[in-house]
């Protein structure tokens, strides 16, 4: 196997990392502090073609590959996760789903200036009672003539409240009978009349997230918002998804990486006993650990990405991947935490952000339990 990447692989996570370090890193700890949306950030990302880096250039994008795309929400994670999250939702799922599934007027309208950073997407699957269990769906979608009546409600919906969001792709349920339920989906711009925001959601971290409850009340849509196939909703939304795997296993790498980065100073710093604490084996392998667990996450998620590239099989690859990774932020940023011992509580010092921060991603885009649940059906 080749583990070289190539040169535009290169430039992609260099460009993002120089940008974490210059841009991100310096805002990361107000943007948690006072919640403000960092549109200007947003701005200078969608400049450096951050959202369309595996999208054609007819598509909006740079004409790059899905490796260089998750080497770019590695490095911009490490500076700050939910950053790394809007390019997951975004570029991932909604503007991927869009790319594949959509119709060339479709794509026109709503992916060249998605992949183009002016507008970002959200997903909505998740509903009060239609977790993990995305079967469980009842927002109900009702033809009417050749128009689309929506009536339901999304929950947890990432991306939506920000002012740049300029659609949501919900599920809906178009029909029952005696097999099945069928589930289609369907692009719903913001604005329309019938659809609203709910409640902003108080998060115990991602505070600059913007997520929000999605409200359709007989909210009418055109016929040519459908999206895809009839009756194949679910399963587009899912096939998406692992994609979004692929994506928070790099999240969970580059959020690990700012750990590991944060505990070896401070272990090289931190004198006790009249020595650097990192001359202790308690603390030296507990960062040996997080740098050689950051080193096999991040080599399952390249393998997963290459072979999504590569138009090869890769659901348990983006499984393992997402798996692994977020459980290994989660001990990282514990591990980083009592390495700062009582600093480690304290918001001054990052671990505490990133603490607070990585659990989610043993959540998001499918808990990890349902990644158990992934592989050992496909073993």
């Amino acid at each position: 196997m080749n583990f070289h990447l190539t040169e535009e692989q290169r430039m992609i996570r260099d460009t993002a990392a120089k940008f974490t370090e210059d841009v991100i890193v310096p805002r990361a700890e107000e943007m948690e502090r006072t919640g403000e949306y960092p549109y200007d950030i947003m701005e200078r990302m969608a400049g450096l073609g951050m959202m369309g880096i595996p999208f054609s250039p007819e598509d909006g994008g740079s004409g790059g590959d899905w490796v260089g795309m998750h080497l770019c929400i590695e490095e911009i994670s490490r500076g700050d996760a939910s950053l790394g999250g809007l390019l997951d939702v975004t570029t991932c799922v909604v503007a991927q789903e869009l790319q594949v599934f959509g119709t060339e007027a479709q794509k026109r309208k709503w992916l060249v200036p998605m992949a183009g950073g002016t507008e970002i997407g959200a997903f909505g699957l998740t509903e009060p009672g239609a977790g993990s269990d995305a079967g469980a769906t009842r927002t109900t979608a009702v033809p009417d003539g050749d128009s689309w009546v929506i009536n339901g409600t999304k929950q947890f919906i990432t991306n939506i409240g920000f002012r740049n969001a300029s659609l949501v792709i919900v599920t809906a349920v178009t029909g029952g009978g005696t097999g099945e339920k069928a589930i289609d989906t369907f692009i719903v711009p913001k604005g329309t009349p019938g659809f609203r925001l709910g409640k902003k959601y108080d998060k115990m971290a991602w505070q600059h997230s913007a997520t929000h409850e999605c409200i359709f009340e007989d909210c009418r849509i055109p016929g040519d918002h459908f999206l895809g196939k009839e009756r194949k909703g679910l399963s587009q939304h899912l096939a998406v998804l692992q994609t979004g795997r692929i994506s928070v296993a790099a999240m969970s790498v580059g959020l690990a990486r700012a750990c590991f980065e944060a505990s070896l100073r401070y272990a090289r710093e931190r004198v006790q006993f009249g020595r650097p604490i990192y001359q202790f084996q308690a603390v030296s392998f507990k960062i040996a650990d997080m740098a050689m667990n950051i080193e096999l996450a991040r080599n399952m998620y390249l393998k997963a990405a290459w072979l999504k590239d590569n138009g090869l099989p890769h659901v348990l690859e983006a499984a393992y991947a997402k798996l692994f990774a977020s459980e290994m932020c989660e001990r990282a940023a514990s591990d980083a935490f009592q390495i700062h011992g009582g600093y480690g509580f304290m918001n001054e010092y990052p671990v505490s952000r990133y603490f607070k921060g990585c659990k989610i991603l043993q959540i998001v885009e499918g808990t990890s339990e349902v990644q158990r649940i992934v592989i050992s059906r496909n073993l």
